[in-house]
């Protein structure tokens, strides 16, 4: 319980910092890694240095006070709505009314399943969540995993046709071109850079994107899976925005719906 406080107070305390500016030393009073259950060491800047910190979260954080994130640090949240072309997730749509009446930018998320077509996918993704005004982009979500129903890993030409086939129909349909997450292994693997027209939100739990991805814009980064936030019980993924508050009210003007 002490920890969660913790963290409440920090989050509010990151944002309050907003206004301070984001240059490269770390504000004092403030630790490495504001809000996290499980603290490690960073190279380069940390998050801390960024101004726009936001969740994301899945059914399995469960009931979330919507309006307990928005007061508490946090600017946006991305919400899990389907997997594959058969799987949706069933706090989606609690979750997403929750964040709307709550005032909270939020969006959905795709995570991809590689024995489905980009198309079915696509298909099932605007069946699930509705073209809303106020929303931000959405999200192809596309990683390796270890399914045992599809172990295969496609050729790296394959992999990038099939997202931009997923990111077409998407941008068709919703007006804007979704985003793309994705961890350092598949994005080396698959050279995920050479995706066009693509934003790009990288996970990186191990050190800050210039040096996990040197060389590549990213817009957010997803830098704990072990956050914590207030609203929510228990850890949840924390994410950064690239850029200062003004920044992303400009990022944010442009990209939501």
């Amino acid at each position: 319980m002490f920890g969660w406080i913790r963290a409440v107070a920090l989050l509010a305390a990151v944002a309050a910092l907003g206004s301070c500016g984001s240059g490269g030393g770390h504000p004092p009073g403030l630790p490495p890694q504001f809000g996290d259950a499980d603290p490690h060491p960073w190279r380069g800047r940390v998050p801390a240095d960024n101004q726009v910190h936001g969740i994301d979260v899945s059914r399995w954080q469960g009931h979330v006070d919507w309006y307990g994130v928005s007061s508490g640090g946090v600017s946006f949240a991305w919400i899990k709505a389907t997997e594959g072309a058969d799987v949706a997730d069933p706090m989606f749509p609690a979750h997403w009314e929750g964040a709307r009446r709550a005032g909270l930018p939020r969006g959905a998320y795709h995570f991809y399943y590689f024995c489905r077509t980009a198309q079915e996918q696509a298909a099932w993704f605007i069946r699930n969540v509705p073209a809303e005004r106020g929303a931000l982009p959405p999200v192809l979500d596309i990683e390796w995993t270890h399914s045992r129903t599809c172990p295969g890993r496609p050729a790296p030409a394959v992999v990038r046709a099939e997202a931009e086939t997923f990111l077409d129909i998407l941008t068709h349909h919703y007006g804007q071109r979704p985003m793309v997450y994705t961890t350092v292994d598949f994005f080396r693997d698959n050279e995920m850079w050479r995706i066009r027209g693509a934003e790009f939100w990288l996970r990186s739990v191990a050190g800050h994107p210039s040096h996990v991805y040197p060389g590549h814009d990213w817009a957010f980064w997803q830098y704990t899976g072990t956050g914590l936030a207030r609203g929510v019980s228990g850890e949840v993924d924390l994410n950064t925005f690239a850029g200062s508050r003004q920044q992303w009210n400009r990022w944010l003007a442009q990209r939501s719906l």
